[in-house]
Parts: C-alpha cells; structure tokens; sequence
C-alpha cells in the first residue's frame, strides 16, 4: 500500500468563525493526482489553506506529509512548506530577477547554503521541467507557459511529497495547458509526488482523467461526478 501523504478524519474548516467546509474525509497516497473542483466560494481554496498550513485545523484529525495538522503552530508552518509544493495561477514570479536567481532566491529561504549544491539543484528542477538552458532568462522574457514551467520548477526545488497547484492552466491557451498537464502527471508518475489540483478547466479533466474531489454545499465529495 503506497504512503499516505494526505489524510483528514472528519476534519471541520473554518475561515475566522465561518465554518467553509463540514465533516471532511479525504487520504491521498504518495504519487496520486487528484483534481479539487468546485464552484467559486465552495471551499477549494480553503481546502488548501489548510494543507499548507495557511488556516489551522481546529476540529478533526489531518496529517500531511508527517506533520500534524491539529499541532501545527506558525512556527511549524515553515518546516510543513518545505514537504510541499505550492504552484500558483499568476506564476508569482520575482520579475527583478533571473529564473536562476528566482529560483536560488527559495533555496536560501528555506535553509540551503551551499553554492554547489544550490547549483545542481537549480539544474536538476529546470531539466525536470524541460529548461535546463533557460536559467538565465528574466520571467517578462518568457511566454506564459514558461512561466509557469518555472513555478512548478520552484515547487520541486525541496524534494516534496505533495505539489498543490491552485488552477495552474487558469491563465494558459489549452496547447500551453496540456503540456504542463502532461508534466504534472510525470511528476506524480515518476517521482512519486503526490498532486492535488484545483480547477474549474473541465476540459483537461476530460482530456487527462484522474480520481476526482469535489467541494459543494460545505462537504467534500470524493470521485464526485461532475459533469
């Protein structure tokens, strides 16, 4: 049986004294792909806020990646971020810099402080996202799918066990949106990261099917049948 990377055990989300979403179970095991859709203002987001540890799980039980949701304090949080990935709409790139120097930027944030081993990581990322020559570019130099490219890249950089990407064909023309498909499912395939996905593009559900959550009326509806 693979690790499991993600578990919530009748887990309650709150958004200050809102309660988002009710009574939620969910595991995902090491290199699975799952897709979190759901109307706008459903709970998506808030779903994952909670992983990454940016809203506290106050009722319930949830693990990810080993660390204890219910005993996870802000001085935990960065320790949980550095077992995840986070890979976002807008790119949110550094634009004053080099993808290199972006992406160097993190690694310094998070611990790293050798120069060698900064460089052979930095590389490592970029071949696995397909611009290993491309470090020297600035991000307005690239095209959206680049960009983006780079976004995944940087959320390899810590080795993570789950990537969580927040619509990241939202912005893209649907040639640009398969080919980062396709590389986050090499990823959950061949390294084993597990993906969780949100997206309202039901097209790329269709064209790469994969188990499928979904948030709706304050529940969490695994394998839920959408459309």
């Amino acid at each position: 049986m693979a690790e499991v990377i993600v578990s919530l055990q009748h887990a309650n989300i709150y958004q200050g004294d809102n309660l988002i979403l009710q009574d939620v179970n969910l595991s995902v095991h090491k290199g699975e792909f799952v897709y979190l859709v759901g109307k706008t203002g459903a709970g998506k987001s808030s779903l994952l806020k909670t992983l990454y540890g940016d809203l506290f799980l106050r009722q319930g039980d949830g693990m990810v990646a080993g660390f204890n949701l219910r005993d996870v304090s802000w001085k935990k949080v960065p320790y949980l971020r550095r077992n995840l990935g986070v890979v976002f709409q807008d790119f949110q790139l550094l634009t004053d810099r080099t993808v290199y120097d972006n992406l160097k930027f993190v690694l310094k944030a998070t611990g790293w402080t050798n120069q060698q081993l900064m460089n052979e990581k930095i590389e490592d990322v970029l071949d696995k996202v397909g611009l290993r020559a491309k470090g020297f570019k600035m991000p307005f130099e690239m095209s959206g799918g680049e960009q983006q490219r780079v976004d995944i890249a940087r959320a390899l950089l810590n080795s993570p066990k789950l990537i969580l990407a927040d619509e990241p064909t939202g912005n893209l023309d649907p040639e640009t949106s398969d080919e980062i498909m396709q590389l986050l499912f090499y990823i959950a395939r061949d390294y084993g990261t597990a993906v969780i996905m949100a997206t309202h593009d039901y097209r790329v559900i269709q064209k790469f099917p994969a188990r499928t959550v979904k948030t709706e009326r304050g529940k969490v509806l695994d394998n839920a049948s959408v459309f």
